[in-house]
């Protein structure tokens, strides 16, 4: 099985052009109505809001309703904390939370996409 997340966006271009920073990752697809990046284990995937809104609206609300509401948080675990915070401020995020070691093992720094998702960045406390 392969999994792929896909986070509906307002512009599929901006989101593509955040995305090619924070993950230093040329998408493995980019076409009109969807851009994928490889992660490895999966894939995470761009939709415009509007693309999906003509399959999910109206049994759904249009995903344009929930903007400035966390949708969904994008935890990304890597040895290199810093570099990935670089990245996250050279693509633009904003800075939600500072770093800060957390109970569940994990030094982690949380910013918000161009569209509100929230993207950890979290690499193992070494004691």
């Amino acid at each position: 099985m392969q999994v792929l997340f896909i986070l509906y966006v307002r512009s599929q271009a901006a989101s593509r052009d955040f995305y090619r920073v924070l993950l230093d990752a040329e998408p493995v697809l980019d076409v009109p109505g969807m851009t994928e990046f490889d992660l490895g284990s999966c894939k995470l995937g761009l939709m415009p809001e509007d693309g999906i809104a003509r399959i999910i609206t109206p049994a759904l609300p249009h995903p344009a309703t929930g903007q400035g509401v966390p949708r969904c948080e994008l935890y990304l675990l890597e040895d290199d904390l810093s570099a990935m915070v670089e990245r996250a401020n050279s693509a633009g995020a904003q800075v939600v939370a500072p770093a800060k070691d957390q109970d569940w093992g994990h030094r982690v720094t949380y910013f918000a996409d161009p569209d509100g998702h929230v993207i950890a960045l979290a690499r193992p406390i070494r004691a």
